[in-house]
């Protein structure tokens, strides 16, 4: 029996994240941050959170979509246990996204910029 992540482990592993990126130095946070609205999809619970990336650091995540009804700049996929995993540092992002764990819908040069703060 596959057990998965809840919403609820989802939303605390974003949350996470978000205290990760605070972490960053703000040099290297204005050197590679640029402005960019940002979706998670965690495909096996049907739910997106949204959040938003800037040079102050990123956004808390939350499951409303954005007012101006635009898609996301960057836009994730990812099931639960692997969102969760990856926060955790258990998961390395290169691997899952050439085993197709992840799936990343940016611009070549965001996918760089985002390669060097994670």
């Amino acid at each position: 029996m596959l057990i998965m992540a809840s919403v609820e482990e989802c939303r605390a592993a974003l949350g996470k994240l978000v205290a990760q990126f605070d972490e960053i130095d703000e040099a290297d946070r204005a050197k590679h941050v640029v402005e960019r609205t940002v979706s998670c999809r965690v495909s096996d619970l049907d739910v997106i959170f949204y959040g938003r990336l800037h040079h102050g650091g990123l956004d808390p995540f939350t499951e409303q979509p954005p007012a101006d009804g635009k898609a996301a700049d960057v836009k994730l996929t990812i099931v639960s246990d692997d969102l969760v995993a990856l926060v955790d540092g258990e998961l390395d992002l290169a691997r899952a996204l050439l085993g197709g764990r992840v799936k990343i819908d940016a611009s070549f040069g965001d996918l760089l910029r985002l390669r060097r703060l994670i």
